[in-house]
């Protein structure tokens, strides 16, 4: 892949491609009893999204030489538990989101009760495709508890959930940078994290491969809630796909609330520095990560 922003689109393109086929494949068949459970889990998972957190999974698999079919399988794991905490965020105990990626949200569909359902049913079913060997082929049952704890670790309270309540916590409260840089690395670089790091994992990573794609995910990871608090003020709602301005109408935490537009681009193009420097061990096996992590802060929805 050369350095331009075509051959990531292509290259962006093929990777998901490859992601729906396997999502669409692993989810529970829409006909199957609870039938409308089913059917919104599916609503949610593959109603479209950028799926970063599968594509940087296989990206960093190829990275360090592996094989991406044997990836795909975890890779649609992390996306179920994404999804799954899109729905749950949505509800109106949470964000009260009423349109999630040009779509009504989960909840104004299939009710509150079932998009929680829908919710528990993604985070369990995850852990379901992980513990099978059948399906993890070509990932020995060791390295399968590795990323079956890795993932449950950063999926949790020592993670994303636990991003996500101290978020609630100090909604409307004045906060520092370090208490922002926790929720936004907990909330959303967690989860960007586990993806990279699974993915060295499964593409037999030697350890110092691995220890630069943890220095890598974890600036990309922040560079992303960046970028994404950044459109929440910029962008317009038809095209990020969701309502814009919320952040600020609920007071929450974010870097231009806190920092402005100007200071909060800077940070961001300083991490995705970070991110490219971490990942100069490797040649041109990297280049995807090396064009996401651009394409993070540079995105327009």
């Amino acid at each position: 892949m050369d350095n331009n922003s075509s051959d990531l689109q292509i290259y962006l393109g093929r990777q998901l491609a490859l992601v729906e086929e396997a999502l669409d494949r692993f989810l529970p068949i829409a006909t199957i009893r609870p039938d409308r459970l089913h059917e919104s889990m599916r609503y949610s998972v593959l109603g479209g999204g950028k799926r970063i957190r599968p594509i940087l999974m296989l990206a960093a698999c190829e990275a360090v030489g592996g094989d991406v079919r044997h990836a795909l399988p975890a890779a649609c794991a992390v996306e179920m538990i994404h999804a799954y905490s899109l729905i749950h965020d949505d509800l109106p105990a949470m964000d009260n989101d009423d349109l999630r990626r040009g779509r009504p949200t989960n909840h104004k569909v299939y009710g509150e009760a079932t998009a929680i359902l829908a919710g528990d049913g993604l985070l369990t079913e995850a852990f379901v495709l992980l513990s099978r060997s059948d399906v993890m082929q070509g990932v020995s049952a060791d390295d399968r508890m590795a990323i079956i704890h890795l993932l449950a670790t950063h999926a949790g309270t020592r993670g994303m959930v636990g991003g996500q309540m101290v978020d609630m916590d100090v909604e409307g409260t004045s906060i520092d940078l370090p208490m922002l840089e926790y929720i936004h690395t907990h909330k959303t670089g967690a989860l960007i994290k586990a993806a990279v790091e699974i993915g060295g994992i499964i593409g037999g990573a030697a350890q110092e491969q691995r220890d630069a794609l943890q220095r890598y995910a974890a600036a990309a990871g922040l560079a992303f809630q960046i970028a994404d608090d950044i459109l929440d003020v910029t962008a317009i709602t038809a095209k990020l796909g969701k309502r814009t301005g919320s952040d600020q109408q609920r007071g929450k935490a974010t870097y231009p609330a806190l920092l402005g537009l100007a200071e909060s681009r800077e940070r961001a193009r300083e991490l995705n520095e970070v991110a490219i420097n971490a990942l100069l061990i490797f040649g041109q096996e990297a280049q995807p990560l090396r064009a996401i992590a651009r394409y993070i802060i540079e995105r327009s929805y």
